[in-house]
């Protein structure tokens, strides 16, 4: 229940706060390039509900159409705003929409798309969807540069399944099971600190 409340009232507080550089971003995405604002992915949620995620478009029109779902290196597909949003990590704060209508939280496991999630082990999984995902964790917090690992594996596909989710998935599970308000004002902290250094 505090956690719930912490979440409304911290990112209506959020949106407020940072309404003028939301509308900058949103702005400057749809001059550069045709198509919608918002980029709406299709992830797994608590108790293994899907919903469908919200960050700013960082990529051209129908990216996943031409290519993986998730981002490697130096990805053609991002477009120059784009490649600047992702660096300040601004496309996340979109997901606000999502933690105050309830499909998501601040601080949780980070939702993945289905095809990822069939892939953690039993176990793992029904501790991991026991709670709402989180638009921050420490697994985003280690692999903030994920997408540069990844951009100089062979296989990235691969890479990510064999070598980066075993990681994320041990993160998430250890935050669920000693997760506490405390715990996740640390989360957020760390996040700050990592996005500005």
């Amino acid at each position: 229940m505090l956690k719930r409340l912490f979440d409304l009232v911290a990112s209506g507080l959020g949106f407020l706060v940072l309404a003028p550089l939301l509308l900058v971003v949103a702005l400057a995405i749809k001059l550069e390039s045709p198509g919608p604002v918002f980029f709406r992915q299709e992830r797994v949620g608590q108790f293994g509900k899907p919903f469908f995620i919200h960050k700013f478009r960082t990529m051209v029109t129908n990216a996943e159409r031409n290519g993986l779902q998730i981002t490697v290196g130096e990805d053609a597909r991002v477009t120059r705003v784009g490649a600047v949003v992702r660096k300040y990590k601004l496309d996340e704060l979109a997901q606000l929409i999502d933690v105050i209508v309830g499909n998501m939280s601040l601080v949780g496991p980070r939702p993945e798309v289905p095809r990822y999630v069939d892939c953690y082990p039993k176990e793992a999984k029904e501790i991991v969807l026991s709670v709402k995902p989180g638009i921050t964790d420490w697994a985003s917090i280690k692999f903030k540069n994920e997408n540069e690992i990844l951009g100089k594996a062979k296989d990235p596909h691969r890479a990510y399944i064999d070598e980066i989710l075993p990681i994320k998935i041990r993160y998430y599970v250890e935050y669920v099971r000693g997760r506490s308000f405390f715990g996740d004002l640390r989360i957020i902290f760390a996040t700050l600190y990592a996005i500005v250094h």
